[in-house]
């Protein structure tokens, strides 16, 4: 046969590459071909189809494939070959494997693995196995094998080797046939691991005539080529390993984690190893297992669960391809989100069974990851080890920032990290994200190239924080300033130290050491108390403002609800959206939910003081600032005032702060009268603020409609109408001045 087997064998030294030696194997395979033809042409297998050329293949053009190779010196006896020659090719063969076994040693040696000893190494093939295999890859590489195999089957369809032929090739007696018939049922390595598959259009109807192929994915590994298999090319992607300096993480966890990957087995091979991270996402998981294949200096193919999920009819024939690929590709696996593989927390599922057995047969180093922890009986692997991964520190967080910002800010200045990880308690994925979208924002404002700001990089962590409460919260976009808010100074002052309590916890609990002496109550709790329209929720938009933070307002009528359990639920849902988004929770008119736990005599008490402990005990658990506002404090539950932080009562507003009020309620760019009496207005009507603001708005809509500017006439009418609003009596006498009506 001309290429890939017309050249004899090189006898000596190591393979150079993977085609050399898959060339010899090649020369190995012709000589046992061509012996089982001249054995069957001995036995005048052919002679009774002479009469139908056309409709096989003839001895000649069998004899023409083999010619260069093993034909040449063929004795013949009365036109057919001699048996001697059928020996001598056996014996050809027999010297050709053992000097292919030197060379392989000789490779071995300098410490190269070639692709079929691989394949032998990682699925345990034995040799008739490894030969077998051979067998079915040679038609698959050379389309002159697959009229060979046809014409030794007789049958122009069969292009395919059969169980029949590979046990003829290799099988001496029929001892060692019925031995070997084992190999190919679906529990043996070749068929169990999807080394090879049926043959197309195979219809045979005995178990020894179905013929069989190597995948497709099999022949590109003997060939050398590494293409990820194409049916699970979507769902998989490779990471190179990284470097302990790319990767914060504290120094225990991080000995821990080399100590346990690199432990060795009694005979001092890599011992299989499964290890099972959970921690919240972006915890840096993927990362750390990254850090730990550079152990080995081996890549890490992830596999996302809820897109290998997406199709469940597939799942198991894809989990068998992606351990498949762990092993040819000699790298480790990260399956990412396990836990969208449980649908009963009680018992595994079925799908949790088969990823389980899975992992057990061909898992060689897997890395486990979900972002909370399963229970133990989910999860029932042999060896299987379960790590933590808290998320970082402020100093932590400080050194990833420096990390992904990349010289953006010099080394020495701290300060704005400092800002950042006061105010946002990011993990590794959202700051690297925080970062991106800060520098994707710089290069729209300016293409021309601006470092990144401050700002930008606020702006960016708010985003990444951003918690998923649509449902259940209505998030406020904080407009006003100190500036704009009217108070005594003592309220004003207490503000500030809520603001400053979020600004500096980071020093007083970290730095200082409280966080070690608290196992909760790290958040802030503040209640503002005061009547309608006082500037509870101005207060509120103030501090989101001055921090920096979003802002979100629960929608109780959405949280509370008439169903057992069902608020308790809503509440869950709303502090476990918001853990670690940073986000300011805003509970108004909290009396609703917070009234005074009574006398349990009936159910509907025993319930109702349930939804008020349990919000107790949310609040407390939660470490960001909570922020709740009520008209009637003296509604609230004793407890629940006593383990607030702070209580800053919002009075009526007297006239010296009206006037404060009215003189700062219209914008610098609307026109006014200089007939408007601010003093009078904070005189006369003794409102809140919120009404205020309400009179003032409807003052600039009736001087809009008639095209000028705001008169006191429009405030008068405007106060009016909120009066009527308000249900309050309009005394028209209220707006004399000088014994002249306003109105």
């Amino acid at each position: 046969m001309d290429s890939p087997v017309s050249s004899s064998p090189r006898a000596g030294g190591s393979y150079e590459n993977a085609h050399a030696h898959l060339l010899d194997e090649l020369h190995w395979l012709n000589r046992i071909l061509f012996a089982h033809v001249l054995r069957l042409r001995q036995v005048n297998f052919y002679d009774s189809i002479k009469d139908l050329r056309g409709f096989f293949t003839a001895d000649e053009e069998i004899d023409a494939l083999f010619a260069a190779e093993v034909l040449d010196d063929a004795p013949k006896n009365n036109g057919r070959p001699a048996q001697q020659h059928v020996e001598r090719l056996l014996q050809q063969a027999k010297q050709l494997r053992a000097e292919i076994e030197v060379r392989l040693q000789a490779t071995s040696a300098q410490h190269r693995l070639l692709p079929l000893v691989q394949l032998a190494n990682c699925f345990q093939l034995n040799t008739f196995e490894q030969q077998a295999l051979l067998i079915c890859i040679a038609p698959q590489i050379d389309a002159r094998y697959e009229k060979i195999y046809a014409y030794l089957q007789n049958d122009l369809t069969k292009k395919c080797a059969s169980i029949d032929l590979i046990l003829n090739l290799l099988c001496q007696t029929a001892a060692d046939r019925l031995q070997n018939l084992k190999y190919f049922t679906h529990a043996a390595p070749l068929r169990r691991f999807d080394l090879l598959e049926p043959g197309e259009n195979d219809s045979a109807y005995s178990a020894a005539h179905r013929s069989l192929r190597a995948a497709t994915r099999i022949v590109h590994y003997a060939l050398d080529v590494h293409v990820v298999e194409e049916r699970i090319a979507n769902e998989v992607e490779f990471f190179s390993p990284l470097a302990w300096e790319k990767v914060v993480v504290n120094d225990h966890l991080r000995q821990r984690l080399q100590t346990l990957l690199t432990a060795k087995a009694e005979n001092d091979g890599p011992t299989r190893r499964t290890l099972y991270f959970h921690g919240r996402a972006g915890a840096g998981k993927k990362t750390l297992a990254r850090a730990l294949c550079g152990e080995y200096r081996m890549p890490l193919l992830v596999v996302d669960m809820r897109v290998l999920l997406a199709h469940p009819e597939a799942f198991q024939e894809k989990l068998r391809l992606i351990l498949r690929e762990g092993l040819l590709q000699s790298c480790a696996i990260y399956f990412g989100h396990i836990e969208k593989l449980t649908q009963n927390a009680e018992e595994p599922a079925p799908l949790l069974m088969a990823f389980m057995q899975g992992i057990v047969e061909l898992g060689w180093i897997t890395f486990l990851g979900s972002e909370y922890l399963m229970p133990s009986a989910l999860l029932d692997l042999p060896g299987m080890l379960s790590i933590d991964i808290p998320s970082p520190d402020p100093a932590e967080q400080q050194a990833l920032w420096r990390l992904h910002l990349n010289g953006s800010f010099e080394a020495g200045d701290l300060q704005p990290l400092e800002e950042l990880t006061a105010r946002f308690d990011l993990n590794g994925g959202q700051i690297a994200g925080a970062v991106q979208l800060a520098t994707q924002a710089g290069r729209l404002a300016n293409p021309a190239g601006t470092p990144i700001t401050l700002r930008d990089l606020f702006r960016s962590s708010r985003i990444q924080s951003q918690p998923k409460l649509s449902a259940l919260a209505r998030k406020i976009d904080p407009k006003y300033a100190w500036q704009d808010l009217v108070l005594p100074e003592d309220q004003m002052q207490q503000l500030r130290e809520i603001a400053d309590q979020v600004k500096f916890r980071h020093v007083v609990l970290h730095d200082w050491g409280f966080a070690g002496k608290l196992s909760l109550g790290r958040g802030i709790n503040a209640l503002f108390a005061g009547p309608s329209g006082t500037g509870k929720t101005m207060a509120a938009e103030v501090i989101a403002n001055e921090l920096g933070l979003d802002l979100y307002k629960i929608d109780l009528s959405a949280v509370v609800s008439k169903y057992i359990g069902e608020t308790e639920k809503n509440l869950n849902r709303v502090f476990t959206e918001a853990e670690h988004s940073n986000a300011i929770l805003f509970f108004d008119e909290a009396d609703a939910l917070l009234g005074k736990r009574s006398e349990v005599k009936d159910a509907h008490d025993r319930y109702a003081n349930i939804e008020i402990a349990y919000l107790l005990q949310k609040m407390e658990e939660y470490e960001g600032l909570v922020i709740l506002a009520t008209n009637l404090k003296k509604n609230m539950d004793d407890a629940f005032v006593r383990r607030l932080q702070f209580v800053v009562d919002l009075p009526f507003p007297d006239e010296k702060y009206r006037h404060r009020i009215w003189s700062a309620i219209f914008p610098s760019s609307t026109p006014l009268s200089e007939e408007i009496d601010f003093k009078l207005l904070a005189k006369k009507l003794k409102i809140t603020g919120g009404n205020i603001k309400n009179i003032g708005l409807k003052a600039a809509y009736l001087a809009a409609a008639e095209g000028g500017a705001v008169r006191m006439q429009h405030v008068v009418r405007a106060t009016k109408r909120e009066f009527q609003k308000m249900g309050k009596l309009y005394v028209e006498s209220d707006f004399y001045r000088e014994g002249k009506v306003l109105d």
